[in-house]
């Protein structure tokens, strides 16, 4: 052995296991957090009062609808006839646009549902639920509350 080296070969070894578990540990972490997608159980992005989503018409009841309020991409969906329910479009997993859905929401980067009426995860890997947008009803309007 080389007395000049100042790592044994085992102790290198070690070392650089160490680096790739750590490195794995902290992927992994980010992946399963949320991986940058914020904080997932706060309420959804804010608009000014009022401001215009979606037409109720155009969310069939029991079904979803996509919209996009000030590049802001958001999900609805109308559980019963009069009743709006609004969600922040961000999967919780990796932060991936949610795509509306015949009865729930889905989204096509890694397989995760939401429930279209609660935001709640139905099948992760997500594990936080979308974030909530307070909208209500004005006539034939859904706006923002």
């Amino acid at each position: 052995m080389n007395s000049s080296s100042p790592l044994s070969r085992r102790a290198a070894l070690s070392l650089g296991g160490a680096t790739v578990l750590g490195v794995t540990t902290v992927g992994l972490a980010a992946c399963s957090t949320g991986g940058g997608s914020g904080n997932a159980a706060a309420n959804g992005p804010e608009f000014p009062k009022n401001t215009a989503v979606a037409s109720l018409s155009d969310i069939p009841v029991g079904g979803t609808l996509s919209a996009t309020v000030e590049g802001k991409p958001l999900l609805l969906a109308q559980p019963t006839e009069g009743k709006v329910v609004c969600f922040s479009a961000i999967c919780t997993h990796q932060g991936c646009t949610v795509d509306a859905a015949a009865k729930d929401f889905e989204c096509p980067c890694h397989g995760s549902t939401y429930a279209a009426a609660t935001g709640a995860v139905t099948n992760g890997p997500a594990v936080h639920p979308l974030a909530k947008v307070k909208v209500t009803v004005s006539g034939n309007s859904v706006v923002t509350a």
